[in-house]
C-alpha cells in the first residue's frame, strides 16, 4: 500500500524559463514517467517516458528529446528565456512588425522591378554605360543623404524612437511610389531615383537607430544582442516568404502598371497600418517630453500619475521629429547672461543645480545645467520649464499654481524671474511627490529620453547647490 502511495507522488520536478513545471513519477516497470509539459504562450502538450539506462548515460540527451517540437521553433526563433527575457509588449510589436515587413517586401518588388524596367533591363537599345552612370549617381547620393543626416539628427533619435520608427518606414514608402512612378517620366528618371534612394538612406539610418533603441527597451536580461539575432531572423524567414511570393505575383502584375500601382497602394495602406499598430504596442517606462507633459498635466489637474502604459497610448505618434522651441536643457551660460545683473537676477532662488529662464513673450524656457546635475535633476528641470508652460494655458492646477497664474496674466513680463523663483518653491513641495507617484506608478525614474545638449556650468555666486 504504501508502495502504491509512493508511486503516485513524484519524485522530482523541472521547469524551463516561465512554463510550468512537470512532474515526474516512477512507472510500475522502474522508468520515469514525465507528466505532460506545458507552456504558458502555447497550447501544446505532449508525454514521453524515459528508461533509467537513457538517465545513466547523461541526463543532456534526455532532456533534449523531452522538448516539443514547438519549443525548436522558439529557440531559433525567439530570445532565450522568452518571455520573461523581453519586455511585455515583445510579442505583439513583433507580429506587427513582422506583417509590415511582409508587406514591405512585396512592394519592394514591385518598385525594384520598376527601376530596372526604367535602367533598360531587357531593352535593346539602352546603353551599359549610361544604366551604369545613372546607378552610381543614385547611390552616390544616397551615401552623401546617409552622412547628413546622421550628423544632423543622429543624436535626436533617441528620444522619441516610436515616431522616428513611423516617420522611417513612411518615408520608405514614398521612396517606393517615387520608384514605381520613375519610369513613366524618363526624362526625370534619374532625378527621380536619386531622390528616393536618398530617402531610403535617411529610413536606414532613422530606421536602424531607433531600433537599437527599442532592442534596448525591449532586453530585459542583459541579451540585447539576443534580442536583435531573433529580430533578424525574424525579418529574414519574413523577407524570404515575401520573395517566394514576389516570384508569384510579378508575372501577374507586369504586363499591367494599373494592376501593379492598385497593389502597391493595397500593400502601401497595410503597411502603413501593420507600422502604427506595432508602434503604438509599445510601452516604454522611460519619460520623454511628450511622455512627460502627458503626465505631468495629468498630475497636475487629477493628482495622479498616469502608468506608463496609459501614457504610451496616449502619445502622439505623428508629431516629435523636431526639437521642442519652448523647452531647451543644456543650454549654455553665455546664452542668457550679458552683464553681472543678468546672472545675479538667473541665480536668485535657484537652490537647485540648474539655471533657468523663462522668456513669457515667445514661451520659450531655457536651462543650463550643473556639472552636479543628475537624472533627477534633468528630470526636475524639465517639469519646471512644463510647469511655467502650463501656467499659459488652461484648466485646473493645484492652488499655489493658480496663484501664480493669476500673477502671470496680470503681471508686466519684466517679472519674469520673480515667477522663475517662486515656482521653485512650489516645486519643492510639488515634485518630491510627483517623483514618488513615478516610481509607484512603474516609471523608471533614474534615467530619461529628454533631448539634452551637452552644455554644463558653474557659477559663484548661487547658495549651496542640492545635489540630486
Amino acid at each position: 500500500m504504501a508502495d502504491a502511495t509512493n508511486l503516485n507522488r513524484p519524485l522530482c520536478c523541472e521547469q524551463f524559463g516561465s512554463g510550468a513545471a512537470r512532474g515526474c513519477f516512477a512507472a510500475a516497470d522502474g522508468s520515469l514517467q514525465w507528466e505532460a509539459w506545458g507552456w504558458r504562450w502555447w497550447d501544446f502538450s505532449g508525454a514521453f517516458t524515459v528508461k533509467p539506462q537513457r538517465l545513466a548515460g547523461g541526463a543532456g540527451g534526455a532532456l533534449g528529446t523531452a522538448s516539443p517540437p514547438l519549443s525548436s521553433l522558439i529557440a531559433v526563433f525567439l530570445p532565450q528565456g522568452f518571455p520573461d527575457s523581453v519586455s511585455p509588449d515583445y510579442l505583439p510589436y513583433q507580429l506587427w512588425d513582422s506583417v509590415q515587413a511582409f508587406a514591405s517586401s512585396l512592394s519592394g518588388s514591385l518598385a525594384t522591378h520598376a527601376v530596372l524596367l526604367g535602367i533598360g533591363v531587357g531593352n535593346a537599345k539602352a546603353s551599359v554605360s549610361a544604366a551604369t552612370a545613372t546607378w552610381l549617381v543614385k547611390d552616390s547620393t544616397g551615401m552623401l543623404g546617409r552622412i547628413i543626416f546622421a550628423w544632423w539628427k543622429g543624436s535626436k533619435l533617441d528620444c522619441n524612437a516610436k515616431q522616428w520608427r513611423l516617420f522611417a518606414d513612411i518615408l520608405n514608402d514614398v521612396a517606393m511610389f517615387l520608384e514605381i512612378m520613375a519610369p513613366i517620366y524618363p526624362i526625370f528618371f534619374t532625378i527621380t531615383i536619386c531622390t528616393s534612394n536618398l530617402a531610403k538612406c535617411i529610413v536606414s539610418v532613422a530606421g536602424g537607430a531607433t531600433r537599437a533603441a527599442l532592442t534596448m527597451h525591449q532586453a530585459r536580461r542583459n541579451n540585447m544582442a539576443d534580442v536583435s539575432a531573433k529580430d533578424s531572423s525574424q525579418e529574414t524567414l519574413v523577407n524570404l516568404a515575401g520573395l517566394l511570393v514576389s516570384l508569384l505575383m510579378l508575372p501577374l502584375v507586369s504586363d499591367c502598371p494599373g494592376f501593379s500601382l492598385g497593389c502597391f497602394f493595397f500593400l502601401t495602406a497595410l503597411h502603413i497600418y501593420a507600422n502604427y499598430r506595432a508602434v503604438r504596442a509599445l510601452v516604454i517606462e522611460t519619460l520623454n517630453e511628450g511622455r512627460l507633459r502627458l503626465v505631468l498635466k495629468h498630475f497636475l489637474q487629477r493628482g495622479e500619475v498616469l502608468g506608463p502604459t496609459s501614457a504610451n497610448q496616449m502619445e502622439p505618434l505623428w508629431t516629435g521629429f523636431w526639437p521642442s522651441q519652448s523647452l531647451s536643457l543644456g543650454v549654455p551660460l553665455h546664452r542668457l547672461t550679458s552683464s553681472v545683473f543678468d546672472l545675479q537676477q538667473l541665480v536668485e532662488g535657484h537652490q537647485e543645480p540648474y539655471l533657468l529662464r523663462w522668456d513669457l513673450s515667445q514661451n520659450q524656457v531655457q536651462v543650463v545645467l550643473s556639472q552636479m546635475a543628475g537624472p533627477e535633476t534633468i528630470l526636475r528641470a524639465a517639469t519646471h520649464g512644463l510647469v511655467l508652460e502650463a501656467l499659459q494655458g488652461d484648466g485646473p492646477l493645484p492652488r499655489g499654481l493658480e496663484e501664480l497664474r493669476n500673477q502671470v496674466r496680470a503681471g508686466p513680463e519684466k517679472d519674469n524671474w520673480v515667477i522663475v523663483r517662486d515656482t521653485h518653491q512650489v516645486l519643492d513641495k510639488l515634485f518630491p511627490k510627483f517623483l514618488k507617484g513615478l516610481q509607484d506608478a512603474g516609471w523608471k525614474t533614474e534615467k530619461h529620453q529628454l533631448e539634452v545638449d551637452e552644455w554644463r556650468a558653474t557659477w559663484l555666486l548661487s547658495p549651496e547647490k542640492k545635489v540630486l
